[in-house]
């Protein structure tokens, strides 16, 4: 490829991290509500469900935008969110946290 398509490539890429901004930080939100359910021990199935496929999606997308460690956390918390144990339930703030920190400062 060469460098002018390269960065019209580039730019577009920028163009969709920028538009889905808004939706990417509604399902951090989401996420961060999840986790602090889940510190309880217990997370009821519809939250678990909804948190399990925004981590797949975010584990999918994030690598593809150049963030691939908030791709791996996104990965661990799909697993926890698909098998849930008390010890992965417990887990999971952190790993939101670490989620944001790994998308610092875009969002």
């Amino acid at each position: 490829m060469d460098k002018k398509t390269e960065a019209k490539v580039d730019d577009l890429i920028a163009g969709l991290w920028k538009k889905g901004l808004p939706g990417l930080r509604e399902r951090l939100d989401v996420l961060d509500r999840a986790a602090v359910e889940a510190l309880t021990g217990a997370i009821a199935e519809a939250t678990r469900a909804e948190a399990q496929s925004i981590a797949h999606k975010l584990a999918g997308n994030l690598g593809m935008f150049g963030y691939p460690q908030g791709s791996e956390v996104a990965s661990k918390m799909e697993h926890i969110y698909k098998a849930p144990t008390p010890e992965g339930l417990a887990s999971l703030a952190a790993l939101a946290k670490q989620l944001r920190k790994s998308l610092a400062p875009d969002i």
